[in-house]
Parts: structure tokens; C-alpha cells; sequence
């Protein structure tokens, strides 16, 4: 008989996870070849990225994220509302909970059909960087919101080559070892704006990136340009707000906002990582 193992599938704005209640081990050991077959789409589950519920001995759990590519990273804003979803419905914590990241503690709560949770403070933000690519130099801004994080302005955001500007800067060697996510904004108003992301692991444009847009909705606020809370529109159509603090430049008590979906539940046969 072939092993089985319990799973959710979550789309936070676009994002979409494989989550899996790890608390007994029951994937164990290295995850690389198990995440990016299960992340394969049309071979298997398909997915931009693997969550697993685990023990803490400082909060309800531990969240640990991989991105398709197997690598594991720091954290995910839009799979830290879709594990909080996840833990909530299957009863490993209570609404108002608290889990682990290598980020740091987060805090959440559900906020009508919206899952509202307490980021890290962003670090090391950098504004008005020089950046040397291959059509000339662009001046960029970066801040690690829990990943590290580049953020452009973009004139025409929709015509915007995100691709090919956005490896490149992910693979930059400014950015080197850990290398970067890159982000394409445009302002539209003092509380709203929009984005499109490439994705660092994924090594895409993705249709959201929460912890990319509380990076662009920071260094937006410290250049003047908006408010808290802002607003930004996804490129998959979603919106995510972030809310935060800002008092004499510095930034404190982020909140990442917007919609955690529960898609499916089943189980894996084998043959989903297997191949």
C-alpha cells in the first residue's frame, strides 16, 4: 500500500501553497526533491512554494517555508496567513495564535474573510541605490522585510520587462550569496499603489508577494509618497494592505493584510514525489 500524507491546498492573492501538518514528522529528513516535485506543476500538486506546521517551544508552532525551487527562506507573507488559515481549521491553534518563523514570532487574527498577522520589522533599508544592469544604471531602494527585498519605480508598470530586470537583479552580485527579490511599483495615490514581483525561488514573476509589497509600501512611506495603510494591487488583481507605524523615519508594528483561501484538502499518493 502506498503511503499517504494529509495536505491543503491555500492561495493567498494569487500564491498558492501546499500545506501539510508536519507536527508528528511525518515528512522527515531533506525536503529539496520532496518540495520541488510536489511544486512541479502538471507533474504533480503544483504549487509556488511548501508550508510546514511544526513544534515550537515559544508559540503554537512553527512555520517552516520552501519555495518551488526546494530552497528553504526566512519567511512568506502570503503563506504566513494561509498556514495561520490552515492551523485555525484544523484546530492545531486558536484564532488569535502566535507561530515561529526564522523571521521572528508572528502574531494573527481573522479579520472577516481577511487573515490580518504581525510581521518583523523591516531592516537594513537602503534608499536611493545605484544599481548597474545591463541597459544602464537604475536607482533602486531595498529593505528586508524578512527576505530581502529591491524595490523599482516604474513608470509603466504594465509594460515593465519584470522578467528579464528582475533575474537579473535577483542574481546581482550587489546581492550575492543570498541574492534578492525584485519589485516594479507605481503610486497612485497617498494610500494606494500597485506591483508586480519576481520572485527569488520561484525564479518568476509570481501574481502577489507579501512580504515584497510591505518592503514597497515602507520605502514608499519613508520617501513621502504615502500613508499608512496602503493598498497595493497585485498583479493577479488581489489587494493587500499593510498597515504600519511611521514616526521620525523609522517604521514598527507591521500588519500584512488580505485574503487566505482554502482551495482543496486531500492526500499525496506516493507518485506525487515519486517520479
Amino acid at each position: 500500500m502506498q503511503k499517504t500524507i494529509p495536505f491543503m491546498k491555500l492561495s493567498g492573492a494569487g500564491n498558492d501553497f501546499v500545506v501539510i501538518d508536519n507536527l508528528q514528522g511525518i515528512v522527515p529528513g531533506k525536503r529539496e526533491a520532496f518540495v520541488t516535485k510536489l511544486c512541479s506543476r502538471r507533474l504533480s500538486v503544483g504549487a509556488d512554494g511548501l508550508l510546514f506546521v511544526e513544534p515550537s517551544e515559544i508559540a503554537d508552532f512553527r512555520m517552516r517555508y520552501f519555495n518551488a525551487d526546494g530552497g528553504e527562506v526566512e519567511t512568506c507573507g502570503n503563506g504566513a496567513r494561509c498556514i495561520y488559515r490552515f492551523a485555525y481549521v484544523q484546530g492545531i491553534a486558536p484564532k488569535q495564535m502566535r507561530f515561529e518563523t526564522t523571521a521572528g514570532v508572528y502574531e494573527a487574527e481573522i479579520l472577516g474573510e481577511h487573515v490580518k498577522v504581525r510581521m518583523s520589522d523591516p531592516k537594513d533599508i537602503r534608499l536611493d541605490v545605484t544599481l548597474p544592469l545591463q541597459d544602464g544604471e537604475h536607482q533602486i531602494d531595498f529593505a528586508n522585510t524578512g527576505v530581502p527585498h529591491v524595490v523599482f519605480q516604474a513608470e509603466d508598470l504594465e509594460n515593465t520587462d519584470v522578467f528579464d530586470l528582475g533575474r537579473e537583479t535577483r542574481y546581482h552580485e550587489m546581492f550575492q550569496p543570498a541574492g534578492t527579490n525584485a519589485n516594479f511599483v507605481s503610486v497612485r495615490n497617498r494610500h494606494h499603489m500597485a506591483i508586480r514581483t519576481y520572485e527569488r525561488g520561484v525564479e518568476d514573476e509570481t501574481l502577489a508577494c507579501g512580504t515584497g509589497s510591505i518592503a514597497s509600501a515602507v520605502v514608499a512611506a519613508l520617501k513621502g509618497w504615502v500613508d499608512p495603510p496602503v493598498s497595493l494591487r497585485t498583479s493577479g488583481g488581489f489587494i493587500l494592505t499593510i498597515h504600519f507605524d511611521h514616526v521620525d523615519d523609522v517604521i514598527k508594528n507591521v500588519y500584512l493584510e488580505g485574503d487566505a483561501r482554502i482551495i482543496y484538502s486531500g492526500e499525496l499518493m506516493e507518485d506525487a514525489w515519486q517520479y
